[in-house]
């Protein structure tokens, strides 16, 4: 076999423009998650009452654990999808979407019946002012019931990338994201149902994303293939490996939620100042997340492609080029928030006084962004080569060593300086000892951590 074509005779050269246009799409859809919920922050910073703008920062710090712990149903399925794309097994790529779509709903379902205590679970360690709690409440209680749809959009988003199908994930940030920035339009600009409203605005806008993927599979005759490889859905070895990658991938991802709800509740902890600045310093980090994991998913779509047709050549090329265009976006994001401050935070909320704490800190973006940027980009050259032990192993490490340690001290000594040298730690551990398993990934024997 040629070593530039894989089993399916599609090229599997590496070239800037192919890996862009890829990286672009998802940078696009991207974008859209990070704006919708700045359309939330901008509507709830210029409401009079602040605690509003808190009090959905202590219940999206619920979330991101709940849901993003759940991560792995898009992580594992973009991966193995690039590697059933890259080994032209056709039957395995809608195996893929039948069993993983599966444990998204029967997740999804869970997570209603065990809302309430999830709820006062949550609640009970966080640290917050009474009304900024009611808020949180508010907010909590309306999005909750989109728990089914966020998981089966996880998996839809994963199959779609691992197929490189950069235009229809891209449909699906715009109609499904567009909807959220017009439903919390609707209930908090017009109706004023405040932290409520972006809750209920944020739940309505997964079903449309829910419907509009649903819909792009049925066109491609999704449902008679389903239907078609249902009787295989049920493998023992395959559903061990299903699990076995998800695990790993699901204690990487509580570990890194974990640290960044924590670091959430110690800045409520320091007032409820400390935390509506670093709640708006904290949207910057995501919003350059959100462009640098366009990049990291245009990585993990070819890793796969490529770890599944053993084309290691490729897979070097493909860490330059995705490193590089990372590191450039983090330091670009971070630069530019530093000159312009008062203007760009200006643009998130009318209180003076908060733009005034964000520069006290907004120096902190430079090393996180940079840092973060080279380990967001080798998660998804991990994720791609399904390498879940690598992930876990990794950021275990790095929650432990480099961030819980030095929050701590940060909560002892009242110090948000510290905080942000603990979230800094947490970054720098991650591209670290990420960074030290590349070798390995490129020898000929299968990448350390693959099920």
């Amino acid at each position: 076999m040629n070593p530039k074509t894989g089993p399916s005779g599609l090229s599997e050269s590496l070239r800037f423009s192919r890996f862009g246009r890829l990286a672009v799409a998802n940078i696009l859809s991207n974008l859209m998650v990070p704006l919708a919920g700045l359309v939330d922050t901008a509507f709830l910073g210029h409401l009079d009452d602040i605690h509003h703008l808190g009090g959905v920062a202590l219940a999206t710090a619920i979330f991101n654990v709940v849901y993003w712990s759940f991560g792995f149903l898009r992580m594992g399925t973009t991966g193995t999808t690039a590697q059933a794309r890259g080994r032209g097994d056709g039957v395995g790529l809608w195996l893929i979407l039948l069993r993983n779509g599966a444990v998204a709903l029967g997740g999804g379902l869970l997570i209603l019946l065990l809302q309430v205590p999830i709820r006062e679970a949550g609640f009970s360690l966080l640290q917050a002012e009474a009304a900024v709690k009611a808020a949180g409440y508010a907010f909590y209680n309306a999005r909750i019931w989109d728990a089914p749809a966020v998981l089966l959009n996880l998996v839809l988003l994963g199959w779609f990338l691992g197929q490189e199908q950069g235009r229809r994930v891209l449909v699906l940030s715009l109609i499904g994201n567009g909807s959220n920035v017009l439903f919390n339009s609707l209930f908090i600009g017009y109706l004023g149902w405040a932290s409520a409203g972006a809750g209920l605005g944020t739940a309505l806008s997964q079903y449309v994303t829910m419907l509009v993927g649903v819909g792009l599979i049925l066109r491609d005759g999704g449902f008679a293939k389903l239907r078609q490889v249902a009787p295989q859905g049920w493998d023992r070895q395959a559903l061990k490996g299903v699990f076995s990658l998800n695990r790993d991938i699901l204690i990487r991802t509580f570990a890194l939620v974990i640290s960044l709800a924590l670091f959430t509740n110690l800045s409520s902890a320091l007032g409820t100042q400390t935390l509506a600045a670093n709640t708006l310093l904290l949207q910057v980090v995501m919003l350059s997340a959100y462009f640098i994991d366009g990049i990291a998913f245009a990585t993990e779509s070819f890793a796969g492609r490529y770890y599944g047709s053993g084309n290691r050549a490729e897979l070097r090329r493909l860490l330059w080029l995705g490193g590089g265009t990372s590191v450039g976006l983090g330091l670009t994001f971070a630069l530019t928030f530093n000159l312009f401050p008062q203007t760009l935070f200006g643009l998130l909320t009318s209180h003076k006084t908060v733009i005034d704490t964000v520069e006290i800190y907004v120096r902190w973006l430079l090393p996180i962004l940079s840092l973060g940027a080279i380990a967001y980009m080798l998660d998804g050259y991990f994720l791609g080569l399904t390498a879940g032990k690598v992930l876990r192993n990794a950021t275990v490490l790095a929650a432990g060593m480099g961030f819980f340690p030095l929050a701590m001290v940060a909560q002892r000594l009242e110090s948000p300086h510290l905080l942000w040298l603990a979230l800094t730690g947490l970054m720098a551990g991650r591209a670290v000892t990420l960074l030290w398993a590349v070798p390995k990934s490129l020898q000929p024997d299968p990448p350390p951590g693959t099920p």
